[in-house]
């Protein structure tokens, strides 16, 4: 059992790749399932006076959904394909968000936070965005965030849940009960959250989320699914092997994988 449920491609405009060459590299990497995640369509600043590159237009997002149908049935034989979208969550606009997640038969959304406000804390050219701050205010206001996207009940899991910590901010004060908070509202929501691997390749460097809040989630039994967040057909599956052992090492046995907004647990 291989997945990987995080990938983004060229349509986003900060990755590279079309759709169809990370399927057949799915394949040829011998995947069991490939999730295609790319971002949702920026809803609260204006795309053309904002920074570059940072999702695909509204209009590219039917043909996206469309690609993703084309392809899951072209390589039915070879490759298990499931749709998603890495959705935003980004307080004031829930209305805009559920339309979306509504809107289109995705077979998983993931629930990533990004913004706080116009502030994208996971984007290297918005690190200005730490001047002035006491880092675990910043913190606060992420897991607030990251709580609110938990009980929309838009998202099937919660993406890199720590991902505040990507640039090597971490703060001096002991934040284990705004983390255990978070994945106590993750479960009470019935939802997942992802081991991402991609945090190994960051100046963290670590995946996402940490140990620790992995083992707090197996304690309290929230089910993982895991994704590299490639954004390079070559880097996909990168260092899930490293996942899938961590994992196993805490004792998880199994692994979340998603078909029509359904949960499907599978042995690892």
């Amino acid at each position: 059992m291989r997945i990987d449920y995080h990938t983004h491609h060229v349509r986003c405009g900060h990755a590279e790749g079309h759709l169809e060459e990370y399927v057949k590299q799915g394949i040829a990497i011998g995947l069991t399932q490939l999730g295609l995640s790319d971002h949702m369509p920026l809803l609260h600043v204006d795309p053309a006076a904002y920074y570059p590159g940072m999702a695909m237009p509204m209009e590219e997002l039917p043909r996206y959904v469309e690609e993703c149908l084309s392809l899951k049935e072209k390589y039915n034989d070879q490759i298990d394909i499931r749709i998603g979208l890495e959705g935003d969550f980004i307080e004031g606009y829930e209305e805009k968000i559920e339309a979306i997640v509504n809107g289109y038969p995705w077979d998983y959304v993931i629930g990533s936070v990004h913004f706080l406000g116009e502030w994208d804390i996971s984007d290297s050219r918005q690190l200005h965005g730490w001047e002035g701050k006491r880092v675990v205010d910043v913190y606060e206001q992420y897991y607030d965030a990251v709580q609110k996207a938990a009980k929309t009940g838009f998202y099937n899991y919660i993406g890199h849940i720590d991902v505040i910590k990507r640039f090597g901010h971490k703060p001096e004060e002991d934040v284990t009960a705004l983390e255990r908070a978070a994945i106590d509202t993750v479960k009470a929501s019935d939802m997942a959250i992802e081991l991402n691997a991609s945090g190994l390749r960051m100046p963290c460097p670590e995946m996402s989320p940490s140990r620790r809040i992995l083992e707090y989630a197996y304690q309290q039994g929230v089910p993982l699914t895991v994704g590299s967040d490639a954004h390079q057909p070559a880097r996909l599956s990168q260092y899930l092997d490293q996942a899938v052992d961590l994992l196993k090492d805490i004792g998880f046995k199994q692994l979340a994988t998603f078909k029509a907004r359904q949960r499907i647990m599978m042995d690892l």
